[in-house]
C-alpha cells in the first residue's frame, strides 16, 4: 500500500502543479503554495498500520495555518490524536484503486468520442504538462463536468472529477472517467488511483474501483 500512496502523491502534484514531494521517515511533504493550502503532509501507512505516535509527531510540528494533514485511517480514529487548532473533516475520503484496461468497466466507451453523452453536450480531451484532461461542455458552452489524470508509470492518478450541480445525474461523471481512462491506458498505465469523496464513491465503484483505505483530511487553523 505504501507504493499506492506514493503513486497518489506523485500524480497529485502533477495534477495540481505542486512541488515535488519531499520524502520523510513517515511519508511525504508537499509544498502547494496556496494561501489556504500552503503545505500538506501525507502519511504513507494505511489502515491498521497507521500509528498514533507517528500522527502526533507530525501534527505537533505544525504551527502555521493552512497546513494540511492526510492520514489513511478513519476520522473517528485520527481526530482524537490531533491537538488544538486542527479542524478535521468528519466525513472520510477514500483511497481507491482499479485495474485499467481498454475493455474494463472503467474504460468502456472511453474512445467513443462522447457519443454516449446526452443531446447538446460536447466532450473534449487533451494532454498537457504531463497530465490528461477531460471537459464536458453544455449546449450553451458553459462548464458541465471535468476531470484530470496524471500518469505515474504503471499507475495513473485521477483527480478533481467534478460535475456542475445543474448537470448531475446525466452520466457526465462516467463519461469523464471513461475518457480519462482511455488517455492513460493508451500510454501503458495498468492501475488507477484516486482519493474519492463520499459523494463520488458510488460512481467509482460502479466503474470497478474498490476502496483500499479510508482517508482523513485535517487542516491546521491555529
Amino acid at each position: 500500500m505504501t507504493g499506492i500512496v506514493r503513486a497518489w502523491v506523485d500524480g497529485w502534484v502533477v495534477s495540481r502543479g505542486a512541488a515535488p514531494p519531499a520524502v520523510e521517515p513517515w511519508g511525504f511533504t508537499v509544498d502547494v503554495g496556496l494561501p489556504d493550502h500552503v503545505t500538506r503532509h501525507v502519511l504513507a501507512a494505511t489502515g491498521d498500520a497507521v500509528e498514533e505516535s507517528a500522527v502526533r509527531e507530525v501534527a505537533d510540528t505544525v504551527t502555521g495555518t493552512g497546513v494540511w494533514l492526510k492520514v489513511f485511517a478513519h476520522p473517528g480514529v485520527v481526530g482524537p490524536w490531533l491537538g488544538r487548532g486542527w479542524h478535521v473533516d468528519p466525513e472520510p475520503g477514500f483511497l481507491m484503486t482499479a485495474p485499467l484496461t481498454a475493455t474494463g468497466p472503467a474504460a468502456s466507451g472511453a474512445a467513443d468520442g462522447g457519443r454516449a453523452l446526452p443531446d447538446g453536450y460536447r466532450l473534449r480531451t487533451w494532454s498537457r504538462g504531463g497530465a490528461g484532461h477531460a471537459l464536458v461542455l453544455a449546449a450553451d458552452g458553459s462548464w458541465a463536468a471535468h476531470g484530470h489524470v496524471a500518469p505515474t508509470g504503471a499507475t495513473a492518478v485521477f483527480d478533481r472529477i467534478e460535475t456542475a450541480p445543474a448537470h448531475r445525474r446525466r452520466g457526465l461523471g462516467r463519461t469523464v472517467m471513461r475518457a480519462l481512462t482511455g488517455l492513460v491506458v493508451a500510454g501503458g498505465a495498468g492501475t488507477g488511483v484516486l482519493a474519492g469523496t463520499p459523494e463520488g464513491r458510488a460512481l467509482y465503484e460502479s466503474l470497478g474501483w474498490r476502496v483500499d483505505a479510508p482517508l482523513t483530511s485535517a487542516r491546521f487553523t491555529g
